[in-house]
């Protein structure tokens, strides 16, 4: 290698994100059942990966190096921006999306837990807010947000493989959830199941949900 990565090499910051991201991710997943444990650790390899590459050592660059016989006197810490050849410029750009997807999807996440916290407190079915949208808001917000991280902003071999593991295993878990709650709430969930999509807003309702419309929820699977 003619010269290193800027961002490498730098442990303590790494370690400090791995830990602030993995305590947030715990405190409001609240995994309890072996599968959300399942799927929680994926999302913790998914961080410990994606950030000690981002600060840390720049595996995936060195790999692509190594074995597709990258430029390596013309290397950026960004995948993106040194695959395409943009240097810095794409660098930024890539940043600057995938921040306001992190952002975006965290929110959402974080909008869609409180709905589903104050649902379940009154005993009642969510189908308010966000829930109006999809029927599975925190799990949206998660997939917008760690693509935005993962994908976009930061790409890695292990967070671009992992992304697509942690749809299907929350989709799996979605499917899970829903069935418990048929068994509780019945024909009032079927109905509210068949008028409201699992994850994605219909056309022209994404600005919407995306403003996160706050209200008073119901009791619902994540």
């Amino acid at each position: 290698m003619e010269r290193g990565i800027e961002h490498s090499g730098a442990w303590i910051i790494a370690l400090f994100v791995i830990v602030i991201a993995s305590w947030l991710l715990y405190k409001y997943m609240a995994p309890k059942t072996w599968r959300e444990w399942v799927g929680a650790g994926l999302i913790q390899g998914f961080i410990i990966a994606l950030y000690a590459e981002m600060y840390g050592f720049p595996l995936t660059i060195y790999l692509m190096v190594r074995f597709l016989g990258l430029d390596s006197g013309n290397l950026d810490a960004n995948l993106w921006s040194t695959l395409l050849g943009i240097g810095p410029t794409g660098m930024m750009i890539s940043m600057l999306l995938g921040y306001a997807l992190l952002f975006i999807g965290f929110g959402i996440f974080i909008q869609g837990w409180r709905q589903l916290y104050h649902a379940k407190q009154e005993n009642k079915l969510a189908t308010d807010g966000l829930y109006s949208f999809v029927r599975h808001p925190q799990y949206t917000g998660l997939f917008i947000a760690l693509f935005g991280e993962g994908v976009i902003h930061w790409p890695t071999l292990f967070s671009v493989g992992l992304f697509p593991v942690i749809v299907i295993a929350y989709v799996l878990l979605a499917r899970r959830e829903e069935q418990k709650v048929i068994e509780e709430f019945g024909e009032e969930y079927l109905e509210y199941k068949q008028s409201v999509p699992a994850f994605l807003p219909i056309k022209g309702k994404w600005k919407q949900f995306i403003k996160g419309t706050s209200t008073t929820q119901n009791n619902h699977p994540k």
